[in-house]
Order: structure tokens, then C-alpha cells, then sequence
């Protein structure tokens, strides 16, 4: 059954406001609702789904921009990426004021003592589970997940050319020579969009901040939580925007709210700049998702099942999970601080190990912990 482009709209924006549970969960809502009234068939989502695993940048809002695409063209695209990220977005501004006028509160303190560690926890089970779904049993990935979590460690911040190394690693691993012709232009496609959009820009912070998302929006491989390490590298060792407590606190918002887990951008715009940084930040991060859908979307589905592709694929993917790791390991430094810490970390890693608990409900349950056991 044809669907209309304000029921489209209608529909993400209702996605956008009650969504939870991240970016697996949210294509998952996707695939549960629209499926039955049909108004897109399975293998159109499927391609779409396939399309946002493929590709950088947040896998939820990429694949509701596809789907947006596919039923009203361009501004189709246009008009769900808007109403799927604006709710979510309207709520961090909100927290981030509040976050700014309270932040000496002690209170507030104390909520984020026991925040954080739940944030390690979650950081680091996403990495686990990335590495379980996309290297599975592979060694030669794994060991490439070793390397990349390693180097992550040892040179405190993620290495943005390592993923481009290792995505070619993979296309040597998993292509064979002979196939790198044609296909080789697609995976070149990948970096020719983010290149024209990542213009250095020094100065004002506004241009900064957008440049520096677009970034991270253009080259963050695994979606979700592997923006992380992208971010830490540049908003607090590089810029320093934020202070490490300032970054946990802000993976967390990101967590906490409904709709994409990148939002976390809009949180570290908004204590850089501002409600101007925000919005900045914000539209930084899901342009090249934006750009993917319109422009490349038609010619990774057509060159999907090419080794060469499926290899850079593969190789970033495993970078990806592996980068996580590292800056779990990193980002715990700064928050498991006391055995109070610890013990709210480890029993956050068992938590979510053995049950299906909603993350945003350990976060609340973590929060209050900290209340009642911070010291100041």
C-alpha cells in the first residue's frame, strides 16, 4: 500500500521522540512496523539495512533517510532525517541547560559518579558485541581488532588513518586481485564526499565544531557507541572542548535519550557554543549520513556483494570495535576512581551480561547508586 509522505513523516517523528534501546533496536521498530502495513517490502529493507551497515555514520538515521528515499525521493530523505533527529535533539538542549546551570551542584555530581562507570560498562560490552557480530570467528579480524584496541591505548586517542590502513588490510585479506577494478571506485566513494565536506577550518569554534563532526559523522565505522573514540580524540585531547568527566557525561545523554546515540554531538556543542553549537554540531554529524543516502546509497547496494567492498567492510568494521575497547579502557581511567566505582562498573557489566535491561534504565538505576554513595 502506497504511503504518503506526511504519514512517513508522522511516523519518524513518533520513532524520534519514543525510540530507545539504540541504533539495532531502532531498525528493528522499523522493520516491525512498516513491514506489515506494508510500506516497504522485505527486500527493500533489507538493501537498506545492508546499505547502513556498509556505511559510516549512524546506522537508525541513516537507514530512516533510505526509506525516506525510497518512497518521496529527495525530500522524502530530507523531511524524515529532520523529524527523526529533532526530538531527540530538543531534549538534549534541554538537558545541556540544565547541565550548565547545575552542573556545581552536588547533586548532580553525585548522579554522574555513579553514571559513569555504568558508561564504561556499556562502552565496553558494545565493543564485545560488535566484535561478536562483525569479526565472529575470524582470527585474521580479530587480531586486527587486537591491534587497533592496542594502538588506541597506548597512543591515547583513536588513529583516524588506521581505519583507512586497515580497511584496505581487509580488501588484500578478502578480495582477490582480480576484482578490484570496478568495485574499487565504489570504496573510493567512500572517502571522496567526506574529503570535499571536511574542510580545516581553524576558526570561529562554530566552523570548527561543524567541520569536526562532519568528520565524525563521515568516517565512524560500527555506528552507535563507536563514535566514542572518534570524539574523545578530538573534543578532549585535541580541542579540548571537554574535560574527560564533561565527555562520559555526555556519551551518557546520548545514551539516556530516545533516537540516535550520536545526539551526544548536539550535548558537547551546546557546553562548547551554546544553543548555536548544538544545532552546528548536530547538523555536522548526520550531513554525510545525509549525503550516503543521496548520492552513494545506489551504488553500494549495487556493488555490495563485491570482495573488495566486503573486505574494506570487514577490515573498518573490526577497527571500529576495536577503537571502542581502547577507549573503554582509556575513559575508565577517568571514572572508575574508588572501589565505590568499581563495584557500580563491574556490577553494570554483569547486569547487562546476563539480562536484557534497558540501558537507560541501568543508567537511572547507576545514577541513584551514585547518590547514595558519593562522599564529594
Amino acid at each position: 500500500m502506497p504511503v504518503s509522505l506526511w504519514e512517513l513523516v508522522l511516523y519518524f517523528l513518533r520513532l524520534g521522540s519514543s525510540g530507545f534501546g539504540g541504533p539495532i533496536a531502532l531498525a528493528g521498530y522499523m522493520q516491525r512496523d512498516l513491514m506489515p502495513r506494508k510500506w516497504i517490502t522485505e527486500d527493500e529493507y533489507r538493501e537498506g539495512l545492508a546499505f547502513s551497515q556498509m556505511m559510516p555514520g549512524p546506522l537508525a538515521a541513516q537507514l530512516a533517510m533510505w526509506i525516506g528515499f525510497l518512497r518521496h525521493g529527495v525530500v522524502g530523505a530530507s523531511l524524515v532525517g529532520i523529524v527523526f533527529i529533532l526530538p531527540t535533539f530538543l531534549i538534549v538542549v534541554v538537558i545541556s541547560y540544565l547541565y550548565v546551570a547545575y552542573h556545581g551542584l552536588s547533586v548532580v555530581q553525585a548522579l554522574f559518579y555513579g553514571i559513569g562507570p555504568a558508561i564504561i560498562a556499556i562502552v565496553a560490552l558494545s565493543a564485545f558485541r560488535l566484535a561478536r557480530t562483525t569479526v565472529g570467528s575470524d582470527r585474521r579480524l580479530w587480531a586486527i581488532f587486537g591491534v587497533v584496541a592496542l594502538a588506541t591505548v597506548a597512543a591515547r586517542t583513536e588513529i583516524a588513518l588506521l581505519f583507512v590502513a586497515v580497511g584496505l588490510v581487509g580488501v588484500l585479506l578478502y578480495a582477490p586481485a582480480g576484482s578490484w577494478t570496478k568495485p574499487w571506485s565504489t570504496v573510493s566513494s567512500l572517502f571522496s564526499v567526506p574529503a570535499a565536506l571536511g574542510i580545516p577550518v581553524s576558526i570561529p569554534v562554530l566552523l570548527e565544531l561543524g567541520t569536526f563532526f562532519t568528520k565524525a559523522g563521515a568516517f565512524t565505522f560500527g555506528s552507535g557507541l563507536a563514535i566514542v573514540p572518534f570524539l574523545h580524540e578530538g573534543v578532549v585531547l585535541h580541542y579540548h572542548w571537554l574535560n574527560e568527566r564533561e565527555f562520559l557525561d555526555a556519551v551518557a545523554v546520548g545514551i539516556i535519550t530516545p533516537g540516535p546515540v550520536v545526539i551526544t554531538a548536539a550535548f558537547v556543542g551546546y557546553l562548547v557554543a551554546g544553543f548555536w553549537g548544538a544545532l552546528v554540531a548536530a547538523a555536522g554529524v548526520f550531513l554525510p549520513v545525509y549525503c550516503f543516502v543521496l548520492f552513494v546509497g545506489r551504488y553500494i547496494i549495487r556493488y555490495r556483494e563485491k570482495p573488495a567492498v566486503k573486505g574494506f567492510v570487514k577490515g573498518a568494521t573490526s577497527a571500529a570495535s576495536g577503537a571502542i575497547a581502547g577507549a573503554a579502557v582509556i575513559l575508565g581511567e577517568g571514572s572508575i576512581i574508588d572501589p565505590a566505582t568499581a563495584i557500580i562498573g563491574l556490577a553494570s557489566v554483569l547486569v547487562l551480561w546476563r539480562f536484557k535491561i534497558p540501558e537507560p534504565l541501568l543508567i537511572a538505576i547507576a545514577a541513584v547508586a551514585g547518590v547514595m554513595l558519593y562522599k564529594g
